[in-house]
């Protein structure tokens, strides 16, 4: 069975690239416009792995990562920030919250593949 990775992204194009480049490396994409969204995605679905923006409306990602994480079932699914913020304060940050990883936009999907499979096969 497919594993199932949560997109979350305020940019559609963004959204669309992730979700393209996972789905043709076999997995099942659940898409999410913001962090309020993807955390109502993920209550309602088994995830195996969160790719999240930080900048968005509503809730940002390291406010999703805290929430997810509050949550029994995402205590310890990997979560990959995937944002143009590259500061080492931004990382650490995103640590402390309870992140995996951290990709950089624009992102390799070359890279991003090889990353979801070192994390979830």
């Amino acid at each position: 069975m497919a594993k199932t990775i949560l997109a979350v992204d305020d940019s559609a194009s963004i959204r669309q690239m992730v979700s393209f480049t996972l789905k043709s490396a076999g997995y099942e994409v659940v898409e999410a416009v913001d962090g309020m969204d993807g955390l109502e995605k993920a209550k309602s679905k088994s995830i195996n792995l969160v790719l999240t923006d930080q900048n968005m409306p509503r809730m940002d990602g390291l406010t999703l990562i805290k929430s997810l994480r509050a949550m029994p079932q995402y205590a310890k699914t990997p979560i990959l920030m995937l944002t143009t913020e590259s500061s080492d304060a931004m990382k650490s940050q995103g640590r402390a919250a309870g992140a995996t990883g951290w990709l950089v936009k624009p992102f390799d999907p070359q890279k991003l593949i090889e990353v979801v499979r070192k994390v979830i096969g």
